[in-house]
């Protein structure tokens, strides 16, 4: 049988417009938030994240991300390890190199959109 995609409910609030949810969201999880969106937990494949705002990953970013619903170009994706299979931000997409080399310990990244193209750049760690 084929399952439906579960809607994960967002935990606490953080400020208004702002959400925060505290877990790993698995495969076939979606959460949605109408403001920027704080994971603390991992992503996994065939999970989605889904924001107005921003999105930040305190964790594994696997799946799938998409910001900037309503923000657009202004929003910007980040993770502690920054793998999605499809990463969306306003009008743009990119996904994944077929053959990524694979990371050891923590390479936080952040993703953003300047001059209308996509760039993703290390998070200095201080």
């Amino acid at each position: 049988t084929v399952e439906e995609k579960k809607t994960v409910e967002v935990k606490s609030e953080i400020v208004q417009g702002n959400d925060i949810y505290r877990g790993t969201l698995r495969s076939r999880q979606i959460i949605r938030s109408d403001g920027n969106l704080v994971i603390v937990g991992d992503i996994n494949p065939g999970a989605e994240a889904e924001a107005n705002g921003s999105i930040v990953v305190l964790g594994s970013l696997r799946g799938r991300a998409k910001a900037g619903i309503k923000d657009g170009d202004k929003a910007f994706v980040a993770a502690l390890n920054l793998e999605p299979v499809l990463l969306i931000i306003g009008d743009h997409i990119a996904r994944s190199p077929d053959k990524k080399e694979s990371s050891r310990g923590i390479k936080p990244e952040m993703a953003y959109i300047k001059d209308e193209k996509m760039v993703i750049e290390n998070i200095k760690i201080i």
